[in-house]
């Protein structure tokens, strides 16, 4: 596996991820390495932007039609 070190950590962010982690109940490195992981997971709006420009353009009723609808049938 690979190694990542991060330098110049300020010290108050140090104490908050290092109480974050204890509040978790993981270390300081499973903590980081779990946030990390769900940081990578995460799509981008620019990945999030192109999938959304693939799909084909909507074509049912307005949500104006739709509201109108279910207030009508009120």
């Amino acid at each position: 596996m690979a190694n990542v070190q991060i330098r110049d950590v300020p010290e108050d962010l140090h104490r908050r991820l290092k109480t974050q982690a204890a509040a978790a109940g993981q270390s300081l490195n499973q903590f980081l390495l779990d946030r990390l992981t769900e940081l990578a997971g995460s799509v981008s709006l620019e990945e999030l932007t192109a999938e959304l420009r693939q799909l084909p353009p909507y074509e049912g009723p307005s949500i104006a039609a739709i509201i109108r609808e279910d207030r009508d049938s009120r």
